[in-house]
């Protein structure tokens, strides 16, 4: 299975908060048209400061995203931290979210890049 974008990757991990892309700018002073870049890959490589400060915001791992612009490769280590981070998260969803949480892993199991 060949990995997600960096922007589609920090994407999808805003909407899970959900922010809107000048939330983001307001919590972490990277300006909203830079986000949206990173967003769309217009910027593929971004600074590790940048994706240290989203990382946090996320609670994603940095190793993710350093991966995903591919910094350094992805350990298999870091793929188990993020299913665990999932795994933990799962404790708060409503039937609703479990349901959608299923479909949308099915979509991507299906639509594999």
């Amino acid at each position: 299975m060949s990995m997600k974008s960096l922007g589609k990757t920090l994407k999808n991990a805003r909407e899970l908060i959900p922010f809107t892309l000048r939330q983001v700018e307001e919590a972490v002073g990277i300006s909203n048209a830079y986000l949206s870049q990173l967003e769309n890959d217009k910027i593929k490589k971004p600074s590790a400061n940048v994706l240290y400060k989203l990382a946090n915001l996320y609670n994603v791992e940095l190793d993710s995203l350093l991966a995903a612009a591919g910094i350094i490769q992805e350990s298999k280590e870091s793929k188990n931290k993020l299913l665990n981070t999932a795994a933990l998260s799962a404790e708060k969803l409503t039937v609703e979210e479990e349901e959608q949480l299923l479909k949308y892993l099915k979509f991507l199991r299906n639509n594999d890049d």
